[in-house]
């Protein structure tokens, strides 16, 4: 179903709205969706055979054309019940899904976690380094661990306006001619799991691992042992100046290849009665400070979730809230 934009919404440079679902509480759900899995194609339903319903739906609808949405994808119980597109996008036109590839990030280390690659979460990042010149090494950069990378407390020194200011360390990060040495050789500004600010550089050092663990980028890896399995089509994935996926954004993905992640964890990390992520990975709690719940003035992006996690800016909203029975990511980007 494609909506034509009205007149008055705003300008969008880029919307996605996901919601993916299974397993719901009534033994019936769980039964139906146990044998679903949309590896080549999803199935579709009416919202009613799904426990949905459809005026409602409607009405979400037309919320999305007053906030120029691009798609609004609704799965419920392993099937699609709403699968509509705002022109001029289409179901086959990838989306560039900027923070939220940090989620695939964060997917990928619970791959890499599986398959034997990561020994632990609280693996020392600077081992990961070895061989290179870093600057400014004192004991709580060598705290560091992947969990904080993770989690977004390394505590790394870094100003990408979480608390109103300007995206400083952000803009530099991007005119570096080497972008991995540069959030290294950053100084720090807290202990290792003790604050939360959002760092784009955190990912990126995160890509950085996975290719030392896997002898191949993050992308190949993601094509090999995420997107394939789920029966997603290869994206386009950035590189860096090194020739490093891009851990912070840069992904694009159709919405229907989104919802098979989310589906994905809906699944406690399993795929055709595969597991694909470690065991208890998509159970890890992550839920972000309350300071960044208010006050950031980008989003929170947390790669692991299970929980509810939710914030709301003016110039871009990301959420993301899974529990047994819902999966629903959402990115927002407003001029």
């Amino acid at each position: 179903m494609q909506i034509p934009r009205s007149a008055f919404s705003k300008a969008a440079l880029g919307v996605f709205l996901l919601v993916a679902s299974a397993c719901g509480s009534a033994a019936f759900a769980e039964d139906a969706a146990q044998s679903l899995w949309p590896t080549r194609q999803w199935q579709s339903s009416t919202p009613e055979e799904q426990g949905m319903d459809s005026a409602a739906l409607a009405n979400l609808v037309a919320y999305g054309t007053a906030r120029s949405f691009d798609s609004l994808l609704i799965a419920r119980h392993g099937k699609i019940v709403l699968d509509a597109y705002y022109a001029p996008y289409t179901a086959d036109i990838p989306h560039v899904i900027n923070s939220c590839t940090k989620a695939v990030i964060g997917t990928l280390t619970a791959i890499a976690i599986k398959d034997g690659l990561l020994n632990s979460l609280d693996h020392p990042m600077l081992d990961f380094f070895k061989g290179h010149s870093i600057e400014n090494v004192d004991d709580r950069k060598k705290a560091i661990t992947v969990q904080t990378l993770l989690d977004m407390t390394s505590g790394i020194e870094w100003e990408e306006g979480i608390e109103g200011g300007r995206e400083q360390s952000l803009h530099e990060f991007g005119r570096s001619a080497d972008q991995i040495k540069f959030v290294l050789d950053r100084p720090m500004s807290n202990t290792p799991g003790e604050v939360f600010n959002y760092n784009s550089g955190n990912p990126n050092l995160l890509s950085a691992i996975l290719t030392r663990l896997t002898g191949m980028t993050a992308g190949d890896y993601a094509n090999t042992r995420l997107f394939g399995p789920l029966g997603i089509a290869a994206p386009n994935w950035p590189h860096d100046s090194q020739g490093l996926s891009t851990g912070g954004g840069g992904v694009g993905l159709r919405p229907r290849d989104m919802a098979k992640i989310g589906y994905l964890y809906l699944r406690n990390g399993e795929w055709e009665d595969k597991q694909l992520l470690s065991p208890g990975w998509t159970d890890r709690p992550s839920t972000p400070p309350s300071t960044c719940m208010r006050r950031s003035t980008r989003a929170c992006a947390i790669p692991i979730f299970s929980g509810p996690i939710q914030t709301s800016t003016s110039t871009w909203r990301l959420a993301i809230v899974a529990s047994s029975s819902w999966c629903f990511p959402s990115w927002t980007w407003w001029r």
